[in-house]
């Protein structure tokens, strides 16, 4: 392994905390395992709430949570101006202990590269890791564009302009950073969200997590305004009540800013008793859940931030040989394949039909669960992923040496 000892990458995360936040923590992890020093940024929330702690070699510095964005410019100057603050003032604390060579920038928000531009003073370096297209995002939640969509249009232009070399999530995120960031194609790398096949393995799970049904409906991330979830909502009572699908039972893991409000929506359609709601599980838990589960759903509805975007709870069910629903979304039928069923754009009747199908075909979804695992495994896992992040960083490294 080459010596990299010598190289310091601060990592800066504004909307999870680390480890929490998957993809950045395998980041994270893999740098550190390739002889790298890496510190990272992150805010405090889900247990994770240590100002300062140091896991796997890899030192996490955490400021306290940000109150979340849910409508207009207020809230959000609210909330980034908080993550700003503390985003300068603990990368004076991480530079104290150790200059550092490179800001790696996680989005959202596409404000990171202030701080990086504060650094270039001293010779650093910014790499843009592009997890979310911010103007989609806020078209996505808002339903609108408007000023705020032109602003942030303009600080993704900075951002790429700001950036050395760029991570994107997937293909049609690359075409973004070429096209609209103006940057090298060169200077671009698909780093995909992929999950370590050695810690999601397949297993029989806790069969009290059924329920006594038949069939059992899996659904694992953020539980927020653009996730779908009412859409998931309609479309099991469709399949209860239209269907004739009452040997059921949807498995809800995760959290976020609207559970509350699904669980009233589930609550409205008298559903109670077919749904469960687990809160956020992690590490064995997490699996225990994912792996009583006989179908995983994504409802994420098709518009034009979720049609381009990779979606991890998608690899997680493939990981786990479970066969998948979801609306007909260009990334999301990328990621799975023939591991899913694809139905027609944020039409929950017909994502109930696509459920049934699954139920009432066992074989089908056996097939399809094998499918699925196998294409991880061959192309799509983090040790598939793994060269990417590492090239990205030798490319700006060489960049920084020819000054």
């Amino acid at each position: 392994m080459t010596d990299h000892s010598d190289r310091h990458i601060l990592i800066v995360v504004e909307n999870l905390p680390v480890p929490l936040d998957r993809r950045v923590w395998l980041e994270a992890t893999t740098l550190k395992q390739a002889g790298y020093d890496v510190s990272v940024i992150c805010p405090m929330g889900r247990g994770w709430n240590a100002p300062y702690e140091v896991i796997d070699g890899v030192h996490i510095y955490r400021h306290s949570e940000p109150p979340e964005a849910h409508s207009g410019a207020v809230a959000y100057a609210r909330e980034y101006s908080h993550a700003i603050r503390h985003w300068f003032r603990l990368a004076h604390v991480v530079w104290q202990r150790r200059p550092f060579d490179v800001i790696q920038g996680c989005n959202p928000p596409d404000l990171i590269f202030l701080l990086a531009l504060w650094y270039r003073i001293w010779g650093v370096a910014y790499m843009f890791d592009h997890h979310d297209v911010c103007p989609e995002l806020f078209e996505a939640k808002f339903g609108k564009k408007g000023l705020l969509y032109r602003i942030m249009l303009i600080w993704e232009r900075m951002t790429f302009a700001t950036a050395s070399v760029s991570m994107a999530t997937n293909g049609s995120f690359r075409e973004i950073a070429v096209r609209r960031g103006k940057m090298a194609p060169d200077d671009v790398f698909v780093v995909r969200s992929a999950p370590r096949i050695e810690n999601f393995i397949p297993g029989p799970g806790n069969p009290e997590m059924r329920k006594g049904a038949g069939s059992v409906m899996g659904y694992v991330g953020v539980i927020g305004q653009q996730e779908g979830m009412d859409l998931l909502v309609l479309a099991a009572d469709h399949l209860i009540r239209k269907l004739d699908k009452t040997d059921v039972h949807f498995l809800i893991v995760g959290f976020g800013p609207h559970l509350e409000e699904v669980q009233r929506d589930v609550a409205a359609h008298d559903l109670d008793a077919y749904f469960t709601f687990t809160g956020a599980l992690y590490g064995e838990d997490l699996l225990s859940a994912l792996n009583v589960i006989d179908i995983g759903v994504s409802p994420d509805p098709k518009n034009p931030m979720n049609d381009i975007s990779t979606m991890n709870k998608v690899m997680e069910y493939m990981t786990l040989e479970k066969p998948l629903v979801q609306f007909d979304l260009t990334e999301g039928r990328v990621s799975a394949g023939d591991a899913g069923l694809y139905a027609r754009a944020n039409d929950p009747v017909d994502f109930a039909e696509k459920i049934a199908a699954l139920i009432d075909d066992p074989d089908a979804r056996v097939r399809m669960g094998a499918m699925g695992r196998k294409r991880v495994l061959n192309d799509l896992s983090w040790s598939h992923t793994e060269p990417q992040l590492l090239a990205a960083y030798d490319r700006i490294y060489a960049k920084m040496r020819r000054g």
